[in-house]
């Protein structure tokens, strides 16, 4: 339980929270200048309720944050605290639910493969539970028991959908306190993911691909596209005359034009139509595939290559045109990229690649 007067530096604006009054100036934690306290009021109260700490921004007198940080205390003692009365309505699972319906399924496209699967996989943690009880602590532990069986990143999009959810809580007035995710430090990730298929591996998998997984392989290699992008391709956006795929449903939002060359235009006239289905990749009953995460598995198994998923296929398209010579705005207008930052993440030079830019044109001999 305390009062502190929050400063920030005026070098790197970093805040510091200070609960001696008698102190003039103390050094900046992150750039180490002098920072002076006197003539910065500005009083915050904290306090904890159910092992919780709750932190109040009041007002520039100290004298005034000392009275509220009071009257909290004895909110507290008779249990009439505000916000452990709004808090202890909601349990963890009734508010995944709810976000879920109202968030997720209407305003992510891919709701179904993102939000759904980590949602599934933060109750099995924390139901039970109210969303006042779930401290950064026992997020830190979900991350530890999360980490014996699976990668960084998959625990960083669990996290991340964590965090979501509280924010809407809070803007939906179902949740007072502040978000727990926040005190929660992620894991670092590498994006920059080297790997794509060479020609003879290109060659080993197609093998192994049957039935509808083949096409589909051979138009993502050769367009580009993202799996969400393949799975809601229809037949009317399919434009044999002119040679075009329109994609109207992206991941950015924007409508574009892609290409076929003549693999793409074979993939798809070796496609049976369903009479049933407006989709070009579709189930037996007509609606859009599902998760072929498990087929695909089963074909790079096949293959003998390792270390690859669905995805690094458009990782593929990228670094082979890229190979060809194309003009890097051109390859983004292909693949939607909308930032040359995010579009090197998928072109990454190999050494075999450096080595051939010096031996194409290696050094004439000096003679001294």
């Amino acid at each position: 339980m305390a009062v502190y007067n929050r400063i920030y530096c005026p070098v790197c604006k970093k805040e510091h929270n200070v609960y001696n009054d008698n102190l003039k100036v103390i050094p900046c934690t992150r750039c180490h200048e002098a920072v002076i306290v006197k003539g910065q009021n500005n009083y915050f109260i904290e306090y904890y309720v159910d092992g919780r700490r709750k932190r109040e921004k009041i007002s520039s007198s100290k004298s005034l944050a000392e009275t509220v940080l009071k009257k909290r205390l004895v909110e507290i003692a008779e249990n009439k605290h505000l916000d452990v009365k709004k808090e202890e309505k909601i349990k963890f699972e009734d508010f995944a639910d709810e976000y879920l319906e109202l968030h997720s399924k209407v305003n992510n496209k891919s709701w179904q493969t993102f939000d759904l699967k980590n949602i599934i996989i933060l109750k099995r943690f924390f139901s039970g539970r109210y969303l006042h009880e779930i401290t950064p602590r026992l997020i830190e532990q979900f991350k530890a028991e999360r980490a014996k069986t699976v990668m960084p990143a998959t625990i960083n999009r669990s996290l991340a959908c964590l965090k979501s959810m509280y924010n809407k809580a809070i803007a939906w007035k179902r949740f007072a306190g502040p978000n727990p995710v926040r005190e929660v430090k992620l894991y670092k990730e590498n994006n920059q993911r080297l790997r794509f298929l060479e020609k003879e591996e290109i060659g080993r998998l197609l093998v192994h691909c049957d039935g509808f997984l083949r096409p589909l392989v051979i138009v993502a290699l050769n367009t580009g596209m993202r799996l969400g992008e393949l799975r809601q391709l229809k037949w009317r956006d399919v434009d044999y005359k002119r040679e075009i795929i329109y994609l109207r449903d992206t991941k950015n939002g924007e409508a574009r034009e892609i290409p076929m060359n003549e693999y793409v235009k074979n993939a798809f006239v070796a496609i049976p139509k369903s009479p049933d289905s407006q989709y070009v990749f579709c189930k037996h009953k007509g609606g859009s595939f599902g998760d072929i995460r498990k087929t695909f598995w089963t074909a790079l198994k096949k293959s003998g290559i390792v270390g690859f998923h669905f995805h690094d296929l458009r990782h593929t398209f990228v670094t082979r045109k890229v190979r060809e010579g194309h003009d890097y705005k051109r390859i983004m207008a292909i693949t939607g990229h909308k930032t040359f930052a995010v579009f090197q993440r998928y072109n990454n030079p190999t050494e075999e690649d450096v080595k051939a830019v010096v031996m194409a044109n290696p050094p004439r001999k000096v003679v001294g």
